[in-house]
């Protein structure tokens, strides 16, 4: 779908929910405060006046993120600008990241704590109504028990929640496909990447089947794909990056992007566009949400947005550049 206004960056269709997404979204969560360190909020702010100005519609957030911080600087700037569409996420009762196997589904979202937590984020964002409301941990062996339909059920016929759909547990593109199949999921958010290209094998098909819009995360794999991660980088004590490329990680990138840039023929710095634009070579994707605390972040990756995919030839040497790791564990 191409827009006229010069203003608007390219946006496809989110599954059968009847909205259209920018192909780049706004990732909230660098700009918690927690986690990932460094944000300031007066440049989180601008940074996402600027996606909106440049016509960026779609903004995710959660309530895990800073304790509602996230949101909270997300409505701020959303309620100023009718029409941007706002995805949050419900944390998980018993805290367990992620859902771990066998546990039941009322552990993790009983009825009367999806409706608590989305009045919390509501209230955090300063709005009646949240267009896309998610579970942010999911295991498909929760599908006929507990009581969570009823909780989704209620917050759809009060008005609070649009539309409902699933954050996939990291690295298990697999653990959502009987959800989906069941009919009652309207959107999915999955980590998908040059690195981790396993939903490509089966899910992002039995998306676009069943009409499921898809919202990618990771797809710079925690900035491994940015171009800006070296052996000699360092990040602030408490920054979750610094668990997640922890001892040899970094070095042990380095010859996987020097394969990247040698199969394209490009340097460090193209990396990054050509990573988000495998992503969106998908056309089960509708939209890749990118972590841009600054304003020159958001300028970069906006541009992205023009409904321009890679050619055959790079998808095909991208492709290639499959990496099988969990650096979350």
């Amino acid at each position: 779908m191409t827009n006229s206004n010069s203003n608007t960056l390219h946006q496809r269709p989110l599954g059968r929910t009847g909205l259209s997404v920018s192909e780049i979204g706004y990732g909230a969560w660098g700009i918690s405060g927690k986690q990932w360190i460094g944000a300031d909020d007066s440049e989180s702010t601008r940074a996402l006046e600027r996606y909106i100005t440049l016509g960026g519609n779609f903004i995710d957030t959660a309530l895990a993120y800073g304790e509602g911080h996230s949101e909270k600087l997300v409505g701020e700037v959303a309620r100023a600008h009718p029409g941007t569409l706002v995805a949050t996420k419900i944390p998980p009762k018993n805290g367990k990241w992620p859902a771990e196997p066998g546990s039941h589904a009322d552990d993790a979202f009983p009825a009367e704590y999806i409706v608590a937590c989305t009045e919390t984020s509501l209230r955090n964002l300063g709005m009646d109504s949240v267009d896309v409301q998610q579970f942010h941990v999911w295991n498909d062996s929760w599908l006929g028990e507990g009581s969570w339909r009823e909780g989704v059920e209620q917050l759809k016929r009060d008005g609070w929640v649009k539309h409902f759909g699933i954050s996939i547990n990291d690295h298990q593109p697999e653990n959502a496909i009987k959800a989906i199949e069941d009919g009652w999921v309207e959107t999915v958010q999955v980590i998908y990447n040059v690195f981790d290209q396993t939903p490509a094998d089966r899910l992002l098909d039995v998306c676009q089947q069943h009409g499921v819009g898809v919202i990618v995360r990771v797809a710079l794999d925690e900035g491994a794909l940015s171009g800006n991660v070296t052996p000699e980088t360092r990040f602030p004590e408490s920054d979750f990056r610094n668990h997640y490329f922890r001892g040899e990680r970094k070095t042990e990138l380095q010859p996987h992007l020097r394969a990247i840039e040698q199969a394209l023929g490009i340097s460090t710095a193209g990396v990054p566009e050509k990573a988000l634009r495998f992503v969106l070579s998908h056309s089960a994707v509708s939209t890749v949400i990118v972590g841009m605390r600054s304003v020159k972040n958001v300028e970069r990756n906006a541009a992205l947005a023009d409904g321009q995919g890679l050619p055959a030839d790079q998808m095909e040497k991208l492709r290639g550049q499959r990496w099988d790791k969990n650096w979350y564990k």
